[in-house]
């Protein structure tokens, strides 16, 4: 399978499903100008219209933030990517970029939002904060199938984010590989319900990575943050600077999406939708709320 997308790829065929060409949204949170974009977005082309519209700068932590619709007015702007037909910017976070994808502001419908390639593991609790998974998120709410691609970095980075220094030799091309595999098979078949899939990619040529993993949502990502003080600022009263330290590297059950990673495993996660669940817990708030305004109309 890594063969055919690296052949396919190469002679420049695109892949034909249901009888037309699929649109493809590539997106991510570190902005624009990011060597994961772009080489994730190549690996992409063989199967479809891929069209990049993604931050004119970095988002990362944004989750699936939009910002603030009545004081703000998002600009877009056109911009060059060697081997990708259409390619777009926005003053704006990842998830800014998938809704307006959804409204036509990028022509047709797109059929596959693909987000990343982050560098940084988004696994654990950082999935709730990461642009990427974020991007991934909105496309689900809004009806289309999301894929976040996120790669290990050295040292495992903070939170599913990495430092500059991190990002030495990083493979990305195993990632893009990955990714653009993951993308095909959901493709060839859409889901009728838009599924999200998280996925996670050690930061290892695709001969040394040890296999792949069906994991769960760990309670932590590899490496945490653990402390924050406050610093004051000379010259402002009551002004400090945040300094954040980090902690140690995690052990993780193997069977959770930071677990595989560190086992050298590409980790594949199907994320549930956001519902609503039963906490008897909850019995207290029910009650008060009765004095307050009346019995639930619940069926």
């Amino acid at each position: 399978m890594i063969a055919s997308i690296r052949g396919a790829h190469k002679a420049g065929r695109v892949l034909v499903l249901y009888g037309r060409v699929m649109r493809i949204l590539v997106t991510n949170d570190d902005g624009k100008d990011s060597i994961g974009l772009h080489v994730l977005a190549r690996a992409l082309v063989p199967l479809g219209d891929v069209v990049i519209v993604a931050p004119d700068s970095e988002y990362s932590g944004y989750g699936a933030a939009f910002g603030s619709f009545n004081i703000s007015r998002p600009e877009v702007h056109r911009f060059e990517l060697d081997g990708i037909p259409e390619a777009w910017s926005v003053t704006g976070p990842p998830a800014l970029c998938v809704l307006l994808s959804r409204l036509g502001a990028f022509g047709e419908p797109f059929d596959l939002v693909v987000a990343g390639i982050n560098p940084g593991a988004n696994v654990g609790r950082s999935i709730y904060h990461s642009g990427t998974v974020g991007a991934a998120l909105t496309a689900r709410s809004g009806g289309v199938s999301g894929i976040a691609v996120s790669q290990a970095v050295r040292e495992f980075g903070i939170e599913g984010q990495a430092w500059d220094a991190m990002l030495l030799d990083q493979q990305w091309e195993s990632a893009g590989v990955v990714g653009a595999l993951v993308a095909k098979e959901v493709l060839r078949d859409l889901p009728t319900d838009p599924v999200l899939i998280n996925v996670n990619v050690p930061n290892l040529p695709i001969d040394q990575i040890k296999g792949w993993r069906r994991t769960h949502v760990g309670t932590s990502p590899n490496r945490a943050l653990f402390n924050a003080t406050l610093d004051p600022i000379i010259g402002h009263r009551e002004a400090y600077s945040v300094t954040m330290q980090w902690g140690d590297v995690l052990d993780l059950p193997p069977e959770s999406d930071g677990g595989a990673i560190r086992a050298d495993e590409v980790s594949i996660t199907y994320l549930s939708p956001i519902v609503g669940i039963d906490v008897p817990v909850a019995s207290f708030v029910e009650t008060e709320l009765t004095g307050l305004v009346g019995p639930s109309r619940s069926a």
